[in-house]
């Protein structure tokens, strides 16, 4: 029997990445990403960047407050990576960018995506997430 949730999906609000250097995950997301800061919860270990209208939450595990995010695995994960939609991307000043950073292009590919057809950029953040840096649409006729 298919029905209707009693909700409309609107986009994503936010994905938790687990971290055990909030300095560096800060530098990470705001000096390579462009995140700005967001909510702070200091007794958690917590700290959110805004990511365009979504939310970036980093969640440092060597805090006390944060031992219900340690995961029950070593190395464990529970995210396979972040997509970050964007305005339209240079290819070339990307990866000067990414490299003036110390990040290295894991691939980089041409696939769908929530806005269509586009070009990505995979690359890991300093504590092992992957994040997709995925353009806009590119639509060989030339539309928008």
């Amino acid at each position: 029997m298919n029905s209707t949730p009693p909700f409309s999906l609107v986009g994503i609000d936010h994905v938790v990445f687990i971290v055990d250097d909030m300095q560096k995950a800060l530098d990470f997301y705001g000096n390579v990403l462009g995140c700005t800061i967001g909510y702070s919860y200091p007794g958690l270990g917590m700290e959110q960047v805004w990511c365009g209208a979504a939310l970036i939450v980093l969640w440092d595990i060597t805090h006390p407050g944060a031992a219900s995010a340690v995961p029950p695995v070593s190395g464990g994960r529970n995210v396979d990576h972040l997509c970050i939609a964007t305005t339209p991307l240079d290819h070339e000043r990307v990866r000067a960018h990414l490299k003036n950073h110390g990040v290295n292009i894991d691939r980089e590919a041409f696939h769908g995506g929530a806005r269509g057809m586009g070009h990505s950029f995979y690359f890991f953040d300093p504590f092992g997430n992957k994040i997709e840096l995925k353009g806009p649409a590119e639509y060989p006729d030339g539309r928008a």
